[in-house]
């Protein structure tokens, strides 16, 4: 098996070295295309208004100066072309992607172009809270990812869907299990603009999410990992609501 990695938070994130490890479970073909720099919340971008530029930092090790999208797309289309992964992963991120975070992240966008490109593709992140502050405890995707990689690949799963992974941040020992959850949505309350001053007296302003304990519903993503179950969320990449398809057309006259 052909393994292509990338990630958002850049070629040197200890997060990556962590995916590494987790491929090499499943494969002995592992490729690493992974931004230059720091890419969280890029989401799906894509550049197109300069060129692209690659580093080879060592062997199957790639620098992309661009997205999460560009790096899989240079894997997929340029260094892998004459044979193709057979799998796409992309983290692990240095914080959670949960509810409403994989429209955001750039992680997610990642695993989300593999996908687009007809490849197998899974994002994986450690929740470690808002800000991503704490230290993450790297061990419970080293110790979990493996065997989770392995169940997931023996089970399978359709075409147009991508899978969001999210390890909780416990010790590899305080795992209290897998679910297969929902996608989660918090409160729209929570994201808020901080306004401040700098040394010109010039304004600034930083977005930033309100921390706030909250009870998730049982099934979802947030409940998973605050529960300290691993998250695994199908997400179809056909946003189409049926029944509104089918509202709308009526009322349409179609």
């Amino acid at each position: 098996m052909r393994v292509l990695i990338t990630n958002d938070d850049g070629i040197e994130a200890p997060g990556l070295d962590v995916l590494e490890h987790i491929a090499g479970a499943v494969s002995k073909e592992v490729w690493v295309v992974a931004p230059e720099t720091d890419q969280s919340g890029a989401s799906h971008s894509l550049t197109l208004a300069e060129p692209l530029r690659m580093r080879e930092l060592g062997r199957r090790r790639y620098a992309v100066k661009g997205t999460p999208t560009d790096c899989v797309i240079m894997g997929v289309r340029f260094l892998l072309k004459d044979k193709p992964p057979d799998l796409v992963l992309s983290g692990v991120n240095r914080g959670q992607n949960l509810a409403d975070d994989v429209n955001y992240s750039g992680t997610v966008a990642g695993a989300i172009e593999g996908c687009l490109l007809g490849v197998p593709s899974i994002a994986l992140s450690l929740a470690i809270g808002n800000y991503e502050t704490g230290t993450p405890i790297w061990d419970t995707p080293m110790r979990h990812g493996g065997e989770l990689l392995r169940k997931l690949l023996k089970a399978g799963w359709p075409e147009g869907v991508v899978l969001n992974v999210n390890f909780p941040n416990c010790q590899p020992d305080e795992v209290k299990g897998m679910a297969v959850t929902t996608q989660g949505q918090r409160h729209p309350d929570l994201l808020r603009i901080e306004d401040r001053l700098d040394t010109r007296g010039k304004p600034y302003y930083w977005v930033g999410i309100e921390r706030r304990k909250a009870k998730p519903p049982k099934g979802t993503d947030l409940w998973a990992v605050q529960s300290g179950r691993i998250s695994v969320t199908p997400l179809q990449l056909d946003f189409t609501d049926e029944e509104a398809l089918k509202t709308l057309a009526a009322a349409l006259g179609e």
